[in-house]
């Protein structure tokens, strides 16, 4: 998952950059082995720090993926469970260990885990988006529906949830609220390419159907009617 890599960037900060900069860069080549080597020297410059377990963790999730490790995977768990009891709203480790629970056919397990997380934070709709997104999976559009609105109900203007329930509702057919979703999220947040092409596409769409809908009925011309046959010539 593209998100994972990204995520893997999260710095340890302070005495620890250096080591984790070279971490991020052995991970992005592939070389998990000396990315975990260098995560680990920067976790032992800074104990502790949850960013550091969080890396350490994704690169274990990787290398599970790839090479089918089971053991890889228990690890990972181990550093992302590290991560959290340092820092509970760290959002992509709580992310990225839902994952590792799905993967692992423990779904339910998964839920829990992000309900406890929004119970400890109701001021944040992350854990609502996150479920959302599990629910969507699994075809619950509705619960996934009803989570992000919990979650702009809390944030009206966070740009996921918004983007989230824009592509449901587009999914679904409505493409008016699907654009006034989208429409929204790039307001607040415009550097959004991917987003601003689904608002063209739609529009476009929406365009042509009027066009369309606008054409009057082609005439059907009667022929004109055959003088008599004892017509006056």
């Amino acid at each position: 998952m593209a998100w994972l890599v990204a995520a893997a960037c999260a710095g340890c900060g302070g005495m620890a950059k250096t080591d984790n900069a070279e971490g991020v860069k052995l991970y992005q080549q592939g070389n998990y082995l000396g990315a975990v080597n260098s995560f680990q020297q920067a976790l032992a410059k800074q104990p502790g720090n949850p960013d550091c377990f969080y890396n350490l963790g994704a690169t274990y999730h990787q290398q599970a993926k790839l090479f089918g490790r089971s053991a890889d995977m228990q690890t990972a768990e181990q550093y992302y469970h590290l991560c959290l009891a340092r820092n509970p709203n760290h959002e992509a480790c709580q992310r990225a260990l839902a994952v590792l629970l799905v993967e692992e056919n423990r779904r339910d397990d998964a839920v829990a885990q992000l309900n406890t997380w929004a119970q400890s934070q109701p001021a944040n709709p992350d854990p609502h988006i996150e479920l959302a997104r599990l629910a969507e999976e699994h075809g619950d559009v509705r619960e996934a529906e009803n989570q992000l609105i919990d979650a702009l109900a809390i944030d009206p203007n966070n740009p996921r949830a918004l983007v989230a329930l824009g592509s449901l509702r587009e999914t679904s057919g409505d493409a008016s609220q699907a654009l006034a979703n989208y429409g929204r999220a790039l307001a607040i947040d415009p550097q959004q390419p991917a987003v601003a092409a689904k608002v063209a596409s739609l529009q476009a769409t929406q365009a042509g159907a009027y066009r369309t809908a606008a054409l009057p009925p082609p005439v059907v011309v009667a022929p004109a009617p055959a003088p008599p046959a004892n017509a006056a010539r």
